[in-house]
C-alpha cells in the first residue's frame, strides 16, 4: 500500500475530492483562451477588430455614394424615382400588409428592443456590451436624422419630381438597429437565428416603406448602410466575451452554423444585387419609353426593393461573422497534458 505523505493540513487533491483537475490554463487570473488581458480579462483577438473598423468605414462611404448618385446625379435620380411612381402599383392591396409592419416602429418599439437587448447582455453579465447597444441604436438613429436633415440635401435636377431630402430611412434606421442590437447581445448559438430574423424584418420594414411611397430605395439601403457600421464600430470596441470560450481544453470555437447562415445570407444577397444592379443600369442606359420588361416604373420598383433586400441579407451576413469573430478572444486554448 502507498502512503500518503501530503501534510495534516494540505487540501486533498482534486481526482480524490471528485473534483476535476483544472488545467494550467484556467489558473492565475489568464484570459480562458489562455491570453492574459486586463485584470485577467480575456485578450479581444485584434484581427477582426481591424477589419470591422474597415467594414464600418466601408458602410459610411457606402451612404455617401448611394447618396452622391440616386439623389445628385439626373440619372440616379430618374431611376430613383420611377421607382417611387412605381409603388403606386398594387399599393391597396400590398398595403394591407405593409401598413401593419410599418405601425410597429415607433417610440415603444425602440424602448422594448432596446430594453430587451440591455437585459440580456445584463443576464449574460456583459455590461460594456449593454452600454454599446444603447450607444448603437441611439447613434444609428441621431446619424440618421443628422444626415437627412442637416448634412445630405435633394437637389431639383428633374422637373416636375421635387420634394425634401429623405435619404436615409427614419423607420428602417429603428427597425434595423434594434435587430442588430439584438443579434449582438445573443448567445453565440442563437445569432445565426437571430441574423436571419432580423434580415427578415428589417427587409419587410424596408420595402413596406417603398410600398406606401414613404422612401424610395436609395432611402432605405442607406439606412441600412448607417446601422451596419455602427453595428461594426460596436464589433470593434466591444470586449472579448468570456462566456464565447471552449468549456473545455481543445474545444473549438468555430460556430459551422453561422458560417452556413452567413453564407447563404451572403449568396441571396448577391444574386439579389447582380439582377437589381443589371435592371437598373438597363433603364438608366435605355431611357424612360423602353419596357425591360414591364412598364419601367414597375420595374424600377422591383428592382428597387429586390436591391433593398440584397443589402439587408449582405449586412446582417457581416455582422453575424463580425460578432462571432470579435467575440473571441486572442490566443488558442492549450490542449491538457496527457
Amino acid at each position: 500500500m502507498l502512503s500518503d505523505t501530503r501534510p495534516l493540513d494540505s487540501p486533498a487533491p482534486a481526482w480524490e475530492a471528485g473534483r476535476p483537475v483544472a488545467p494550467a490554463w484556467r489558473k492565475d487570473g489568464l484570459g480562458r483562451a489562455g491570453a492574459p488581458g486586463p485584470g485577467g480579462a480575456p485578450r479581444p483577438a485584434p484581427g477582426p477588430r481591424a477589419a470591422a473598423v474597415v467594414v464600418a468605414a466601408l458602410a459610411f462611404l457606402g451612404v455617401w455614394l448611394t447618396w452622391r448618385f440616386f439623389v445628385t446625379t439626373p440619372v440616379g435620380q430618374r431611376v430613383d424615382e420611377l421607382a417611387f411612381v412605381g409603388a403606386a402599383h398594387g399599393q391597396n392591396r400590398l398595403w394591407r400588409v405593409a401598413e401593419p409592419v410599418l405601425d410597429v416602429v415607433s417610440v415603444a418599439f425602440v424602448v422594448a428592443g432596446v430594453g430587451a437587448a440591455v437585459l440580456v447582455a445584463v443576464l449574460r453579465k456583459r455590461w460594456a456590451l449593454a452600454a454599446q447597444v444603447v450607444a448603437l441604436v441611439g447613434g444609428a438613429n441621431v446619424t440618421t436624422q443628422l444626415l437627412k436633415h442637416g448634412v445630405l440635401d435633394r437637389p431639383e435636377l428633374l422637373p416636375g419630381w421635387t420634394g425634401p431630402n429623405t435619404l436615409p430611412s427614419g423607420h428602417t434606421t429603428v427597425a434595423a438597429s434594434v435587430a442588430v442590437a439584438l443579434l449582438l447581445v445573443t448567445p453565440r448559438s442563437w445569432r445565426p437565428v437571430v441574423a436571419v430574423l432580423g434580415a427578415a424584418y428589417t427587409g419587410m420594414t424596408g420595402v413596406s416603406t417603398l410600398v406606401g411611397q414613404w422612401h424610395r430605395p436609395s432611402d432605405v439601403v442607406a439606412a441600412v448602410l448607417v446601422v451596419l457600421a455602427w453595428g461594426a464600430v460596436v464589433c470593434a470596441v466591444a470586449p472579448a466575451s468570456s462566456l464565447d470560450v471552449p468549456r473545455r481544453p481543445g474545444q473549438s470555437l468555430r460556430s459551422p452554423g453561422s458560417h452556413v447562415v452567413a453564407g447563404l445570407l451572403l449568396m441571396a444577397a448577391a444574386a439579389g444585387a447582380v439582377v437589381s444592379v443589371g435592371t437598373l443600369v438597363s433603364l438608366a442606359r435605355t431611357g424612360s419609353t423602353v419596357v425591360v420588361p414591364l412598364a419601367t416604373d414597375v420595374t424600377a420598383y422591383a428592382a428597387g426593393a429586390l436591391g433593398v433586400l440584397a443589402v439587408t441579407a449582405a449586412a446582417f451576413a457581416v455582422l453575424l461573422e463580425l460578432r462571432q469573430l470579435t467575440a473571441r478572444p486572442a490566443g488558442r486554448v492549450p490542449r491538457e497534458p496527457r
